[in-house]
């Protein structure tokens, strides 16, 4: 899903289209600083959730952890992207591709968690009864399993392609670390497009589905359905971020034909609005949204030595 992560690298373009050295390095700052704030929360909340049994027995905040690993993988890409780009404009084809591999496998898993996550939900207030049989830690890690699964299955079809169709030099030469200077071949973006829209529109039934059978039981289930409705409302505001990568080449290309001159500040600009921005949103509605997450939060991130142990095992 995020093929256009690696255009984020596109900052500097072409050769014709250049930063001045102090701007190349007051962009990597920006972006490398914000990464590693994003990170190091979200590391927080990884630290936390291995840190205490009551959240890594629970499906709940196995699935949620999950989406959290995912923004660290996409942030890190994102980030060695951008920075190589700046540093040495080309990479070696080989490691380019490792780059736009995992960058995309982690971009797909991301939709695909919230969908589950928003079955979670749905299980558990409409059948709440059968929810602990249905949700185990087990079950969970095997549906993350189909999780990568399938977003490796979406993705090694156009390795296997380039692998059968390129030439050994190619493999052996240089480029700017792009999806279309990587995977050639014409067939594969019209394959890529329908596969994403595949994924997305199987994923907003899943949440539409999910968030009306619960909005129903709102109406009998009071405050526990109405937490769960406001959380799959998170998730499909959290899947419109993820549909941002697909705006991404009309945006860009809108605001380059009405301001040409400003090319490399759009491009950096979008960029990052896209695809670093929106890794904020997983730890500020679960980590700060979520009691317990927030408790344990406020200990680990500002080193508070007096934290109260409220969760008793």
């Amino acid at each position: 899903m995020v093929s256009n992560l690696s255009n984020a690298a596109m900052n500097l373009t072409t050769v014709m289209y250049r930063d001045p050295l102090n701007i190349a390095i007051v962009k990597n700052v920006i972006t490398v600083v914000l990464s590693i704030a994003i990170i190091y929360v979200n590391g927080t909340l990884l630290h936390t959730f291995k840190k205490h049994e009551v959240f890594n027995t629970n499906p709940r905040y196995i699935l949620y952890i999950h989406l959290v690993i995912n923004d660290i993988l996409l942030l890190i890409m994102f980030t060695l992207l951008q920075v190589l780009s700046y540093a040495i404009f080309t990479l070696h084809v080989p490691f380019c591709i490792i780059l736009l591999v995992i960058a995309i496998i982690s971009s797909l898993n991301t939709p695909m968690t919230l969908a589950v996550m928003a079955v979670e939900c749905y299980v558990a207030i409409c059948f709440p009864l059968q929810h602990s049989q249905i949700c185990t830690v087990k079950n969970v890690t095997v549906v993350i399993t189909v999780i990568w699964v399938l977003s490796s299955l979406t993705i090694l079809p156009d390795l296997f392609t380039i692998l059968a169709t390129e030439s050994r030099d190619f493999f052996h030469s240089r480029v700017f670390c792009l999806w279309k200077t990587t995977f050639r071949p014409p067939e594969l973006e019209k394959k890529r497009d329908i596969s994403n829209i595949v994924f997305l529109v199987i994923v907003w039934l899943i949440l539409v589905y999910t968030y009306f059978r619960i909005l129903f039981a709102a109406q009998a289930a009071a405050a526990n359905a109405r937490k769960a409705r406001n959380t799959v409302l998170l998730h499909g505001f959290q899947l419109l971020l993820c549909m941002l990568n697909y705006v991404y080449d009309l945006l860009l290309n809108g605001l380059t034909s009405l301001f040409p001159k400003g090319v490399l500040t759009i491009r950096y600009t979008v960029s990052i609005l896209i695809h670093v921005l929106p890794r904020i949103i997983s730890p500020v509605v679960y980590g700060i949204r979520d009691k317990m997450f927030r408790k344990y939060l406020k200990k680990y991130l500002f080193h508070t030595k007096n934290a109260n142990a409220f969760v008793h095992r």
